[in-house]
Order: C-alpha cells, then structure tokens, then sequence
C-alpha cells in the first residue's frame, strides 16, 4: 500500500467528513431573551498583543516593538478611560508575555471590572505548532494571567484566531467555559467534536467586526492602511444594527494598539453612543454572555 498522501480530490467521503467534524457547529445557543428584556447583546473585546507580535516573530526592531508599547502607554489608559465614562465592561485577552510586560495594567483591568481571558503565550500560530508545545504554552499562559490578575480565565481566543486540529482538546482538557475564535454563526453555539456536544459556547467572532483588517501597516510590504476611521464606522455601525434588528450578538474585537490613536477610538465611542441612544442593548463581557447563553439556551 502506498503512503504518498492522497490529493483531497482523492479522499473518501469518512476523510472529508472528518475533517469538517472537527470543532463543528452545533446547536445555537442564542437565547430567547437577553438580560432584563434586552433586544441585543454588546460584547467588546480587546486583544492586547502589545510588544507580542515583533516578539513572536524574532523582530527585535525598537520602532515596531515601540508600536506595540504604544498600545499599553497611550491606548489602553485612553481605553479605560472611555469604558469608565460609559460604565461598560469588556472583555481584555493577552498573551501571557504581554501581560507579564504589564502587569499592572492587568490588574488595574480586572480590578475595573473587566474579564482577562487567555491569548496565547506570546502569539504564536498554533498550527505551525506541536500538538504539547501547543498544551504547554496554553496551560502556562492561563496559569500566568491567573497569578497576575487573580482570577483564573474562564474562556479563550486563539492568536490571530489560529485554531490548530489540537486547539478543542486542550480548551476541554482545562474545562473553559468558552472560545471566541470561530466564525460559523453570527450568534453563539455550542461546540461539537465529531458530532459528540463539548458543551463549550462558542462566540463567534469574525474579520469584518475587527480593526486590524483595516488600520494595520507593514512598511516594507504591499500592507498599507487604507480605510478611513469612518468607513469602519460605518461597516462596524451596519453590523450592530443587523445584530439589533435579528436580537443577536454584536461582538467587536479590537487591539489597543491599532484602535486606541487619536483619530480612531473616538469611532468606538460614537457607536457607543449610537447604542445606547438606540436603547435594549446589554453589555457585557464574554464571560458573562457565555454564562447566560449556556443557562438560557433554546432548548433549555
């Protein structure tokens, strides 16, 4: 028998359906009715890579290693400062080197009411990994945020949301109540393994609800930010209110680095405004979001 691994068109129907198995969507979860008569749900998350991303790619350049510092010096104050005046909490993910950089500025976070959920070691891409250098970096980087802010993670989002055929296993293994890194729904699910229910909620996020995708730069390649703080207004304003209108989730991710300058966060702040001004919005950390969809499901 040979072992030249067969071209996909060569797979037999058990193969591909497999592989689609795997971290599969299952039953949705969206509730039939938010916290206090609430018509739509308002998670905002921030990735707080900071100086992660030149780390994690041996980049020891001080000007992009300056860019991520930015996002704890300047950002995340301007950030806390927003979210304090509006009394909304919010979801803060780190890489455990980031939070172990600031850890100050974790504390101060989860003493602000805010959930830090796991990012990540250092921003590594899970797929290029082994399956225990993946376990090990992710269980040393819960066990890091925990010590620094006090209160183990209940729920994760993987670096650049690279989620590895190994990723399922370990968040089972530590038992997390949710992952935010998979897109197969706009509202939560749970999350199937192979048919089998994980009883993991799922929160999905996706590219278009994501600042990086349209603020990010690279000098020295073709990646040159192209799209106006109002453009991505609109795009994100267009989102919630389609999340609005069906009673869903609006979930927003962010990176304090990239949305925290002077000429972008003011966007964050107007859509809140919109928000509260259209009125039946609960917002909410993920943490919580997970919580209630779990105890809420459809179902019941």
């Amino acid at each position: 028998m040979s072992n030249t691994p067969q071209e996909p068109w060569q797979w037999p129907e058990v193969e591909w359906r497999r592989i689609v198995g795997r971290a599969r969507a299952g039953r949705s979860l969206k509730p039939a009715a938010w916290p206090n008569g609430a018509r739509c749900a308002v998670a905002i998350s921030f990735d707080a890579d900071h100086e992660t991303i030149p780390l994690r790619d041996n980049d020891q350049s001080p000007m992009r290693i300056s860019q991520g510092q930015y996002g704890a010096r300047q950002a995340t104050p301007r950030i806390r400062r927003l979210l304090e005046r509006e009394s909304i909490p919010a979801s803060f993910f780190y890489p455990a080197v980031s939070a172990l950089l600031h850890p100050g500025e974790v504390r101060a976070l989860a003493a602000d009411g805010h959930e830090i959920g796991i990012h990540s070691w250092i921003h590594e891409v899970n797929t290029s990994l082994p399956r225990e250098a993946e376990r090990e970096l992710t269980l040393r980087a819960r066990d890091t945020l925990a010590r620094i802010s006090g209160t183990e993670p209940v729920g994760m989002r993987t670096a650049s949301w690279d989620f590895s055929v190994n990723t399922l296993d370990i968040i089972r293994e530590m038992k997390l109540l949710y992952d935010s890194s998979l897109m197969a729904d706009d509202d939560p699910y749970e999350l199937e393994d192979q048919g089998e229910p994980t009883g993991i909620v799922e929160l999905p996020p996706e590219w278009i609800r994501d600042d990086a995708v349209y603020f990010n730069m690279l000098r020295f390649s073709g990646l040159r930010p192209y799209t106006p703080p109002s453009a991505v207004e609109e795009i994100f304003t267009a989102e919630f209110d389609g999340a609005w209108e069906e009673g869903g989730l609006f979930l927003l991710t962010m990176h304090p680095h990239i949305i925290g300058h002077r000429s972008r966060l003011p966007l964050l702040d107007r859509l809140i405004g919109r928000m509260k001004a259209k009125g039946g919005c609960w917002f909410a950390t993920h943490a919580q979001v997970a919580e209630w969809c779990k105890a809420n499901r459809p179902d019941g």
